[in-house]
């Protein structure tokens, strides 16, 4: 079971969030409200936030800017993750993805049917990794928002959550960028 080492110093995280809506403005954005307020009381920085339209070009622009970033750890969507002809997230930003992380979207899941039964399974929630940045896809409801990050987002960005975490394992995300071919190997 998961347990915070008090021994370790917390590290917070530049986290910004995207709202993908048609309807939506920051004065009524309870789902991107809820994970700025999370994060900014679990002590991280809210980096950016900002609202985007069902578009898929749009979201990815937006995306890539942040993943491009260097003062953006994580990117926290909110919407777009149902089944609706407007409902383009996963879409938008899998192709971004160089890993996936399918347990993100088992454990979502998990929480979520707890909650709402098998009514979960009209979320396509993902995650995965690009370019040294954390990328997670979450539905637009303020409830499933809360869920994911009490159950598992926070913590998961937390450095002393044990046994382990993303957060210390973010110096190595673009290690293979990084490494030089071996010498003399061959495929």
């Amino acid at each position: 079971m998961a347990s915070i080492d008090e021994s370790k110093s917390f590290i917070p995280l530049n986290i910004a969030v995207l709202t993908i809506s048609d309807t939506r403005s920051l004065a009524d954005d309870k789902s991107g409200t809820t994970l700025s307020d999370r994060l900014t009381a679990a002590g991280h920085k809210l980096a950016a936030r900002q609202i985007v339209t069902d578009d898929i070009e749009a979201i990815r622009d937006v995306v890539r800017t942040w993943i491009a970033d260097a003062g953006i750890d994580v990117v926290i969507t909110t919407g777009g993750t149902g089944f609706t002809g407007r409902d383009v997230t996963p879409e938008a930003i899998e192709p971004l993805f160089e890993k996936r992380m399918d347990g993100f979207s088992i454990a979502f899941h998990m929480l979520s049917h707890a909650k709402i039964g098998t009514s979960t399974i009209q979320s396509r929630a993902t995650a995965g990794v690009a370019g040294a940045t954390y990328i997670f896809c979450l539905p637009g409801s303020p409830g499933a928002c809360r869920d994911a990050w009490d159950g598992i987002l926070a913590a998961q960005l937390d450095y002393r959550t044990r046994p382990c975490n993303f957060v210390e394992i973010m110096p190595r995300l673009d290690e293979h960028l990084r490494r030089p071919k071996a010498q003399g190997a061959t495929i």
